[in-house]
């Protein structure tokens, strides 16, 4: 491995154009170096900062440009995951004005302006778990979104980005968080509430204020990263035992049943709330 100096991040170098395609997948294989940007690379041994996302944009953007879109997202501190299916991310510019922030001389649209543009151009559930993830860490709040949103459309707009606005909430913990609730938005249910305390654990969505024969519904979205080995399945069981016994009847959530294309969670819901859903599906 190269020695641990800088710069550690580089965009190709130190080799030639012809040897760099087997050379850099080479390195990668080893584990010594990852891609940070298309076609920018850093040694693996560098945490993910956003010094780091800054010095290596800061190789592929033109000086007088604005980092807009994904890209201004993923400079303020919102994962990949949040904003697409694509595990790399291909840097936005603009040279349109902007509403900008300047970030170690590069320029950014700003946190409002960054969240109203994904609302309009992201499809809609990573839209909503873009915003949601943006309000979550606080990098915006809602009262500055609603501010800025006039200069994008009217306060009475029924667009799919002001909807989306309206429907942004940083309680939100995760993405798949955001995907369920937009999934029992357009299904036309009730709103759920977010983060519901059930004794001593809290609900990713509930409706605690829908009883039905004395049992309240709610829904969990399980990761794979934290609900596949059988121990945690094993605790997975027991917790909802325990919520079971307090009256919550809870519906585990895999990312399969989000993206798949049968509507077994809108059925699903909707038979316990004993309400028809708005189908087919959106997305």
């Amino acid at each position: 491995m190269y020695p641990y100096d800088q710069p550690h991040v580089f965009g190709g170098l130190p080799f030639t154009a012809r040897q760099m395609p087997r050379k850099l997948k080479w390195l990668q294989s080893r584990g010594e170096i990852r891609q940070v940007l298309k076609g920018v690379y850093v040694d693996a041994r560098v945490p993910d900062t956003r010094d780091l996302r800054l010095e290596a944009l800061q190789l592929v953007v033109p000086p007088d440009a604005t980092v807009c879109g994904p890209t201004a997202a993923w400079l303020h501190g919102i994962e990949l995951t949040t904003l697409g299916p694509e595990p790399l991310l291909e840097p936005h510019w603009t040279f349109q004005p902007r509403p900008t922030v300047e970030l170690q001389g590069l320029r950014v649209t700003s946190p409002a302006a960054t969240a109203i543009e994904l609302a309009q151009h992201l499809p809609r559930p990573f839209a909503l778990s873009a915003l949601d993830a943006l309000l979550h860490q606080q990098v915006v709040t809602l009262d500055e979104l609603h501010e800025s949103s006039s200069a994008y459309f009217a306060n009475d707009s029924r667009s799919p980005a002001a909807l989306l606005l309206r429907l942004a909430d940083g309680r939100a913990a995760s993405p798949g968080e955001s995907w369920l609730r937009l999934r029992l938005f357009d299904a036309g249910f009730p709103r759920p509430e977010l983060q519901v305390p059930a004794g001593r654990y809290r609900l990713d969505l509930g409706y605690p204020e829908h009883p039905v024969d004395d049992r309240r519904l709610g829904l969990e979205y399980d990761s794979d990263a934290w609900h596949s080995t059988d121990r945690q399945q094993v605790r997975d069981e027991s917790r909802r035992t325990d919520l079971a016994k307090l009256g919550w009847h809870i519906i585990p959530i895999r990312r399969q049943d989000l993206w798949g294309s049968y509507p077994a969670l809108e059925l699903t819901v909707g038979a316990f709330l004993c309400r028809h859903p708005r189908l087919p599906r959106r997305w």
